[in-house]
């Protein structure tokens, strides 16, 4: 062999001296190092540990490209299901949901990257500290991803197989459900980086600066969800309404036709008891509200002379191009604008609100993305006042609806609710078409039976405790209330007495 060949036969890489390659040892699996085979029982196994608050162990967790993907889009699919299991019944599908959160998935790695640029080699001595950014992303990943789970899971199924409904919670215990669950995430995954960064102050600010940063970013800029309830198309004109899509032109509409409607409303008659009718329906995710709503304002207008002076004001995708917005501020600007149209002396106002309702009384209100504030029994009165309305018949169908009668009663005015203030009403999910209450005492009595309201709950009532136990209610008797103001009976009984003796007056 010549010197050229000799010195490069000794310059390659796994020959030896004379040109004779030494036998490597056979590769099996069982030779592969954590690096070049992903072990995700090793995976699994630390991020139950971790989420125990146990020191993460770093051998042999698997980390790449391939598996942060997995991560991500375990995330996403996670995400997308529990939103469906939140919704009780048919939901709509919204792909564009899956372009929010993003900034979640970069802050996070940008926060690995920052506590872990530099890899060090997981030889024992570095304790629980990360090998390098790429092995903290993955496993603060895999963890956040079984704690998501875990802490929602239970609550997302209990609403979809109907135990209970987000609605009927009041503003702050539905702050705590979302609440709780992510601050504990945060606290047991600050826990976990802390223990894998080098533990210098700047990195616990560093963690707090990003995880409280996501958490505003997400409850300020409100990012959509995959699911929303299934509406129900009211009208041909509505029937293309069915993703809330509020623009300016829906704002302009909208209050073009607010202004339709209250001109619409006639006038009251001299020397004749009129009623009119004011309907209002502020929680938009489900139709059964919607549909009492329409239902009672149906009622009133056949059966107790209201048609011309009726009002119906409603929370819903379906009827954005039909109806005026639920808002304090139309309910406000509405009884205003009746107490001008009827003499507020003479004529008797009727108002019936349904929504979900929470243990201390208040009424749900929404509809995504439009922030509806909730009306409290203490602005209706107010509101009832300053108009000067005397005569008053108030029906409130919700969860603890008896919380609504002793601040508004009074002499002039009648209040009727579908529940004492300790018990839940019945039938308002998302697969009913009428409450319980409403369908017993409006659809049922009201519309066929008599033309008085107190015989009609007296009547209802049994009618619902069987229906409830029926349908296996847990919590009680719903235990439906009325309180007749000592002065609002006679006015009653003179309108009722017009109503049967006549037909409805021109």
């Amino acid at each position: 062999m010549s010197e050229s060949n000799n010195v490069h036969a000794a310059n390659e890489p796994g020959k030896a001296e004379g040109g004779l390659e030494p036998q490597l040892p056979a590769t099996s699996p069982e030779n592969i190092s954590a690096e070049e085979k992903p072990e995700w029982g090793r995976l699994i196994n630390e991020t139950l540990r971790t989420s125990f608050l146990k020191h993460p162990r770093w051998e042999g967790i698997p980390a790449s490209p391939v598996i942060m993907l997995i991560l991500v889009t375990g995330y996403i699919l996670a995400t997308l299901c529990l939103q469906r299991l939140a919704i009780a019944g048919p939901a709509d599908f919204h792909f564009r949901a899956i372009g929010a959160n993003w900034f979640a998935f970069a802050s996070w790695a940008w926060l690995c990257f920052s506590l872990r640029r530099d890899p060090v080699k997981p030889d024992g001595s570095n304790g629980s500290t990360a090998p390098s950014a790429s092995h903290l992303f993955v496993l603060s990943m895999a963890q956040g991803l079984f704690l998501f789970l875990i802490l929602n899971l239970p609550f997302g199924l209990s609403m979809y197989l109907g135990w209970i409904t987000y609605g009927s919670f009041s503003q702050v215990i539905s702050w705590l459900i979302y609440l709780v669950p992510l601050l504990l995430t945060i606290a047991i995954q600050s826990v976990f980086l802390w223990r894998a960064c080098d533990r210098r102050a700047w990195s616990m600010v560093l963690i707090f600066f990003v995880t409280v940063s996501s958490i505003a970013m997400q409850i300020t800029t409100r990012p959509p969800h995959f699911w929303y309830p299934k509406r129900v198309e009211s009208s041909e004109a509505d029937s293309s309404d069915r993703t809330p899509d509020i623009s300016q032109e829906v704002f302009e509409a909208q209050a073009a036709l607010f202004q339709e409607k209250m001109s619409g409303l006639q006038p009251q008659r001299t020397g004749i008891i009129d009623l009119y009718s004011l309907n209002f329906a502020p929680y938009g995710d489900e139709n059964v509200f919607l549909n009492e709503t329409s239902m009672v304002t149906q009622v009133m207008e056949k059966r107790f002379d209201a048609a011309g002076r009726s009002l119906q004001l409603v929370n819903n995708p379906g009827t954005m191009n039909s109806l005026p917005w639920a808002t304090p501020l139309n309910l406000q600007r509405a009884i205003q604008h009746v107490a001008k149209r009827m003499d507020v002396n003479e004529d008797i106002l009727f108002l019936h609100m349904s929504s979900h309702g929470a243990s201390d009384g208040e009424l749900s209100a929404g509809m995504w993305p439009l922030t509806v504030n909730t009306v409290t029994p203490e602005d209706l009165k107010r509101w009832l006042d300053e108009a000067g309305i005397k005569h008053r018949v108030i029906s409130i169908s919700a969860c603890y609806a008896g919380n609504w009668i002793a601040p508004l009663s009074y002499a002039d005015t009648l209040v009727m609710t579908a529940s004492d203030a300790d018990h839940t009403s019945y039938g308002c999910g998302s697969k009913s078409d009428l409450t319980f209450f409403g369908r017993a005492m409006y659809d049922e009595q009201l519309r066929n039976k008599t033309l008085s309201f107190e015989t009609a709950l007296a009547s209802a009532r049994p009618i619902i405790k069987q229906r409830e136990e029926e349908a296996g209610k847990t919590d009680g008797y719903s235990n439906p209330q009325i309180a007749m103001g000592a002065n609002i009976r006679d006015r009653l009984k003179l309108l009722e007495l017009r109503l049967s003796s006549a037909q409805p007056l021109p």
